[in-house]
């Protein structure tokens, strides 16, 4: 006659029933219990951290490719030498073809738009308080491409009136106590020439549009003016500060940078979203990993109470085990039975630490609402956190992370209490009986 098979139903049958510990004894019952809640929140904790990780880094990177260049052509200033004084200036670099260039630029296999740009920073006022700012001179069409600055969502005014006056961000609306329809005056450094030196030169302009980017440094410092009105405003006539790209595969923008040194001509000079941004998020991917391994740690805690609760049942159900082996059950069938009773701990322990992470992930907003709310908006900082809230993710690969750990854990710690039982003496275990 064959020998069962393992992993038998009779072996489960048997498993299942020592795990339900008789009121005699409490203290199996007692560290099971712990152990299965142990495990259940060290897994819920590590995947509501992962998704909120992920969120939060989305987030990022949404907000700044919502807002900026996936990368910038910039020419290089130039040191020019005036022969009479001998004296030696530097010119800023400037495209002064900047229609033809971007049209070149835009013509380049994966890259969607090229955008002529004027920069420069001033100094903003209205009703009497004050704000530096950046102002981007962009014309209308490129503007209203940028899906974070032209959601309804999240602005004031209508965009289609942008050629009117010029477009600020909430923080400085805000900071300056801006509406639609007021009016903003804008100091820039470097005005006309006199013959007495420079002079600031202040214009001012009507607030079309208010938008929020999603990111609190930018809605707090920059300002979009229609492209010829900033030439005029910057002395920057028949010329354009850099040129805006964006391609349609953001992560892989490196892989254009070559194409556009060529394009662009000699003295050009590439600035892409991860020289400005590659080292935050290399930041948060080590972050990442630090996160996993201590939080691993904390599953394998809770993971180590299987052991403590197995090596007290092995010790309680010596007698049981003296007489199934007597009755013919092999080594191999003790082992898997008090395998699968720390196994059966370990999976309802996932599976519930599965669902309540789920469960928390899906409302860490509602939950970082509340805390701000009890603590006056000091739980989630925008001007320290660098976005205006915490968003979470839930992703696949996360969550069978998560449940891998746990289960592998689960599986390993049962091995050692499980071969004690297995090789225990059935004349020992009966001798006292």
């Amino acid at each position: 006659m064959s020998s069962p098979a393992p992993f038998s139903r009779y072996e489960f049958l048997i498993a299942w029933r020592y795990l339900r510990a008789r009121r005699s004894e409490g203290g199996v019952s007692v560290m099971t219990w712990i152990s299965l809640i142990g495990i259940a929140l060290g897994v819920m904790a590590l995947i509501a951290t992962l998704a909120v990780r992920a969120g939060f880094r989305a987030e990022f990177v949404d907000t700044v490719l919502g807002a900026n260049a996936h990368s910038t052509v910039y020419m290089v200033p130039q040191r020019v030498e005036n022969d009479l004084t001998d004296e030696v200036y530097v010119v800023p670099g400037r495209f002064q073809e900047y229609d033809r260039i971007a049209a070149d630029i835009a013509g380049l296999p994966g890259v969607t738009r090229a955008a002529p740009v004027v920069r420069g920073q001033v100094m903003a006022t209205a009703n009497g308080k004050s704000n530096v700012a950046e102002v981007y001179g962009i014309s209308k069409d490129d503007l209203m491409a940028m899906p974070r600055i032209v959601d309804p969502n999240s602005s004031r005014g209508d965009v289609a009136q942008f050629e009117k006056g010029v477009a600020i961000g909430r923080g400085i609306a805000r900071e300056l106590s801006l509406d639609v329809g007021d009016r903003i005056r804008l100091i820039a450094p470097e005005g006309a020439r006199t013959a007495f030196g420079t002079t600031p030169r202040v214009n001012a302009y009507e607030v079309s549009y208010i938008f929020s980017a999603g990111r609190y440094d930018i809605d707090r410092t920059r300002i979009y003016m229609p492209l010829a009105l900033a030439q005029d405003y910057f002395n920057r006539e028949g010329s354009a500060d850099e040129i805006e790209v964006f391609v349609d595969d953001p992560e892989a923008v490196d892989d254009w940078t070559l194409p556009l040194l060529r394009t662009a001509g000699e003295g050009a000079q590439v600035w892409t979203w991860r020289d400005a941004s590659g080292s935050f998020l290399a930041a948060l991917d080590m972050e990442d990993d630090v996160m996993f391994v201590i939080l691993s740690v904390l599953v394998l805690i809770a993971s180590m109470n299987i052991t403590s609760g197995l090596v007290m049942l092995v010790k309680n159900k010596g007698r049981d085990i003296g007489i199934l082996r007597t009755m013919g059950l092999t080594e191999g069938a003790v082992l898997r039975v008090f395998f699968l009773c720390g196994a059966f701990t370990g999976i309802i322990g996932t599976v519930i630490g599965v669902l309540l992470g789920i469960l928390l992930a899906l409302n860490v907003e509602n939950i970082m609402a509340g805390l701000n709310a009890l603590t006056n908006g000091g739980a989630w900082q925008p001007e320290v956190r660098g976005i205006y809230q915490l968003p979470a993710e839930l992703r696949a690969w996360d969550i069978f992370r998560a449940v891998a750990l746990s289960l592998t854990l689960s599986f390993i710690v049962t091995i050692f209490p499980a071969r004690r039982a297995a090789r225990m003496n059935p004349v020992e275990a009966l001798r006292y009986e």
